[in-house]
């Protein structure tokens, strides 16, 4: 059944061997994850020599999580420097051409919802509030002369000015009716209800009291019954418009692949100008050259299959409008990019993609051509990825180095770290890089694994294993920790922590991803039980006879399939996870691509019965606990209410955990300790050692 197997451990330490032989090292806790400093995308200046970048401190207690903006030397002549201290949180920093200013969205003081700010970056003082909309402002972006502003607000539809904003928004208060109202799909989004707002485009003189105009207002894109915003604008190279990303047919989105397109609007008003779109495809993310002759997308293409690589294409740019269709560039790449850049003379393009469990970098020329990886030999996760002066910018975390802010030499791929927020938590935890390994399925497919080992690891003893399933399906189990789900933290108690990317996942070629089609429970669910029995046939450490699985969103999904078609696991642990595919399909905030997924309606496939966990419940026999976030509108907590009336009916061991202030993820900090306690305690009693 296994042709082979291969084993390796990658990862490169912020902290030096030194400082690790000086530390006692300990297990990891709850709070060693929650509250390790958490970093965005650094922003860097047109200059290439500093960087911005936000940093959240966590807390436990009730606002007590605070998220300040610091700036950092790209050469790393200088330690980081705090810029803001303020409780709210800023985002969307985008910096005035010159570098003289950067701009942001925060909310301070009095503001009733986030407005935008400017800092003066070559002086101190404080930074200046230019915005005063009742609706709020968010993603400035700098013209390029550093005169004007554009920035999104959402805003009632029929409503010409901030004035009538405010009437309407009165008029809501004083009705007394809590009701929301609609006549298509979608209705809810994640974690809340869509209201009837829309994101709008406005721009502004970059200074206090400056007016603000509101560029779709009354537009026909914007009166559309299909329009949503999300708009990622930027400047055309000229100053004279924004291109910005929008649709025009999510009314059609319980039927219908939701399209985005590109579109180009003059600062003097007018009509919204399509400049890259078609049926089959989406475009997102508008960049353009340094040069100004090429407009850079993110392309997806929209077809039969559920998944599809995202690529890269661009589109010839003359007299201030799109000329041509857009050409797509990394067609022979066999991989999804997740993220972008060009470099600053134009000549090259940088991006980050998947690729067997790791986030790499991977560089083109910027007309097409081959995709060559930075350093083959890369591990560990890359985000935040900004080409800048003869170098690039990015994030870089691996499973045992906490995220920090790094300068990568283009021409070898190496790494230096320019910020050491998480560098003394991380030098005292007895955490070991991930082991990698490979099998190949009774279907002949080639499936990756990492291992994540317990403290004070001897290979001489036996460990139980736990099994965790990622959610996605299209994504992978990363080499880095996670917030959420750590694997670190589950191992802490004494496991053997399995990571397998079963068929779906992402990172080995779009033909792997795809067959997750019309087939999306029963093989990854079969994969997943033949990882376990290719880790404790490879590994002797592995205790054959002691056995649990976990997981969360459509790893969820898999624990259910799991609990309805082996009783080979000891325990399980599921987190919004669906019992029957036509009740999440019926009930979820997106549903078109679910038809796709399960090959039809659930009254024209058998997919919907035949691999739906409730069809098999009278199998049930597994102790299982089983937790939900009440606000969760992508898995919706009927689905887990049904799981846990199969259970007692069968009377099978089982717990649940509501959490009613939680969505999708359980995110507040006290919330998430408990929920840590009760999976240790659970595991607890089915893993023990008789």
């Amino acid at each position: 059944m296994f042709k082979h197997w291969i084993v390796s451990a990658l990862a490169v330490l912020l902290v030096s061997p030194l400082a690790l032989a000086d530390t006692e090292l300990r297990p990891v806790t709850h709070e060693d994850v929650w509250l390790m400093k958490r970093l965005g995308s650094p922003t860097v200046s047109p200059d290439g020599q500093y960087a911005v970048v936000p940093v959240t401190e966590p807390s436990y207690e009730e606002d007590g999580t605070v998220t300040n903006l610091w700036l950092i030397t790209v050469d790393g002549s200088e330690p980081p420097r705090q810029l803001t201290a303020a409780k709210s949180g800023e985002s969307g920093v985008h910096w005035r051409p010159d570098g003289a200013k950067i701009a942001f969205s925060a909310t301070r003081e009095d503001d009733e919802a986030a407005q935008i700010y400017i800092m003066n970056m070559r002086a101190p003082g404080e930074a200046m509030r230019i915005t005063d909309l009742s609706t709020g402002a968010s993603n400035p972006r700098w013209s390029p002369d550093g005169e004007t502003i554009a920035f999104e607000s959402r805003v009632w539809p029929d409503a010409a000015d901030d004035e009538a904003n405010k009437e309407r928004t009165q008029e809501e208060e004083d009705s007394g009716i809590n009701v929301s109202r609609y006549e298509g799909f979608p209705i809810r989004d994640w974690n809340r209800w869509r209201d009837e707002k829309q994101t709008r485009l406005f721009v502004q003189e970059a200074r206090a009291g400056a007016q603000p105009t509101d560029l779709l207002v009354g537009t026909e894109l914007a009166s559309s019954p299909g329009y949503d915003g999300g708009l990622q604008a930027v400047w055309t190279p000229d100053g004279d418009g924004l291109v910005f990303s929008a649709t025009e047919n999510l009314h059609e989105a319980a039927f219908a692949t939701t399209r985005r397109h590109l579109y180009r609007i003059s600062v003097d008003g007018g009509e919204a100008e399509r400049v890259v779109g078609a049926d089959d495809f989406s475009c997102t993310g508008p960049t353009f050259s340094s040069a100004g002759d090429w407009l850079y997308c993110s392309y997806s293409p929209i077809n039969e299959w559920v998944y599809n690589h995202t690529e890269i294409a661009r589109v010839a740019w003359r007299d201030g409008s799109a000329d041509g269709d857009a050409e797509v560039l990394t067609g022979d790449f066999d991989r999804s990019v997740s993220s972008f850049d060009i470099s600053t003379g134009g000549e090259r393009l940088y991006l980050t993609a998947m690729d067997h469990g790791r986030m790499r970098l991977f560089a083109l020329p910027a007309g097409g051509g081959e995709v060559e990886a930075l350093d083959p030999e890369s591990d560990g996760v890359y985000g935040g990825l900004h080409a800048a002066d003869g170098h690039l910018v990015a994030t870089w975390e691996s499973s045992i180095s906490p995220i920090e802010v790094v300068r990568v030499d283009p021409s070898n791929g190496q790494h230096t770290a320019l910020t050491e927020f998480n560098t003394e938590r991380a030098a005292e935890l007895d955490r070991q890089p991930f082991k990698s390994f490979w099998f190949t399925s009774s279907k002949d497919r080639e499936i990756h694994s990492w291992l994540a080992l317990p403290p004070d690891f001897d290979e001489n003893k036996q460990y139980p294993l736990v099994l965790f399933i990622h959610g996605g399906p299209f994504t992978s189990s990363l080499d880095n920790d996670h917030v959420r789900w750590s694997p670190h933290l589950l191992a802490a108690p004494g496991y053997v922590v399995l990571l397998t990317d079963y068929t779906g996942s992402v990172g080995y070629g779009e033909e792997f991803s795809r067959n997750i089609q019309g087939d999306p429970l029963a093989t990854p669910g079969e994969e997943l039980v033949e990882a376990a029995d290719a880790a404790i046939e490879t590994f002797d450490f592995i205790d054959p006879d002691r056995a649990a699985a976990t997981g969360a969103s459509y790893g969820g999904h898999l624990v259910n399939w799991l609990l309805a078609t082996t009783d080979r696991f000891d325990a399980l642990i599921g987190h919004a996870g669906l019992i029957s595919l036509e009740g999440q399909w019926s009930t979820s905030d997106a549903i078109y691509h679910r038809e796709i997924m399960n090959d039809g309606l659930p009254w024209e496939s058998d997919v919907w019965e035949e691999q739906s966990p409730s069809t098999y419940a009278e199998s049930f026999s597994t102790p299982t606990m089983l937790t939900i976030g009440l606000r969760d509108y992508r898995v919706p907590p009927n689905e887990t209410i049904a799981a846990w009336t199969y259970l007692q009916r069968m009377q099978v061991p089982s717990r649940l955990l509501v959490f009613h202030d939680a969505d999708h993820w359980i995110m507040q900090g006290k919330e998430a300790r408990y929920f840590w306690e009760e999976v240790h305690d659970w595991l607890a009693k089915y893993l023990k050692d008789e």
